[in-house]
């Protein structure tokens, strides 16, 4: 559920692993199966894919806008915005549509997993399936089942992230953030901070990280691509739960949001990106 970077990342990732993927959006014929097309060629060009293994990938995907074809799947996985009433609603919803068996997932970065679980009359099928950006190459997935989360979900949530999508899994504990972001999110705002008082270039700051730590991608870089929208939400949910001043999200990061600036989805955040 849900089209957009994550959404399609999963569908690709689990289409490529062999299933049968239906996406549901709102736009999901005119923009998600071609974003992952667009996907599947780029790995065919870099090696990583044969052109008949995309084909067979693409092939495994249908796409629809309503939620009522998800009335036979066994595994439904949540992607829309960071958003807690639009995700608190779609599960709802799901709850009156799904099979008594299905496993439901919420991709959720940052909001507690029970609070979801509880918009249905089923908690005990509901976990984290946390995916990384972008799903098809990073390996990790944060499994986080809630205290209403019965222990075979976890068991079927795990196999299928393992067995079935190849991903190596960490566990977490249902608070804010779970592990990655309640260690990353404060880094990338402390390195928003710093460049809006002027210590530094959006490009040493990242040049620093990069050559100095080893990281793969700086800070600021690292925003434009998790999307500045997204890092606002998931700093709103960690302050909301520690309430600590570090992780308030700085009002730079809210004036570029109001504007419209949201990073490489928009085609402009701390850098210019060609759409």
């Amino acid at each position: 559920m849900g089209g957009g970077i994550m959404g399609s990342g999963i569908a690709e990732t689990a289409a490529r692993a062999g299933c049968e993927v239906t996406v549901i959006d709102v736009a999901a014929a005119e923009a998600v199966l071609p974003r992952i097309d667009e996907s599947l060629s780029r790995a065919v060009s870099s090696g990583k894919l044969s052109e008949n293994d995309a084909r067979a990938s693409l092939s495994r995907i249908s796409a629809a806008p309503e939620l009522s074809v998800l009335d036979e799947q066994t595994v439904i996985i949540e992607a829309v915005p960071e958003i807690e009433d639009i995700k608190l609603d779609l599960f709802a919803r799901l709850d009156s549509i799904a099979r008594p068996d299905a496993l439901l997932a919420t991709n959720t970065s940052s909001i507690p997993v029970a609070r979801i679980a509880a918009a249905t009359t089923r908690p005990e099928k509901v976990i984290g399936v946390h995916f990384f950006n972008p799903v098809p190459i990073l390996p990790l997935v944060e499994l986080v089942p809630s205290m209403l989360t019965a222990s075979e979900t976890t068991d079927a949530a795990a196999h299928f992230a393992t067995e079935v999508l190849g991903k190596r899994v960490i566990h977490a504990k249902d608070q804010a953030g779970f592990v990655v972001n309640a260690l990353l999110i404060p880094y990338l705002l402390s390195a928003v901070r710093m460049y809006d008082t002027g210590v530094a270039t959006a490009e040493d700051i990242d040049q620093g990280m990069v050559d100095g730590c080893a990281h793969p991608l700086g800070p600021l870089q690292l925003i434009d691509l998790i999307g500045i929208d997204t890092t606002v939400a998931i700093a709103d949910a960690l302050y909301a739960e520690f309430k600590e001043p570090h992780l308030a999200a700085p009002p730079a990061l809210r004036r570029m949001c109001d504007a419209g600036i949201l990073g490489r989805k928009s085609g402009h955040g701390f850098y210019q990106y060609t759409r």
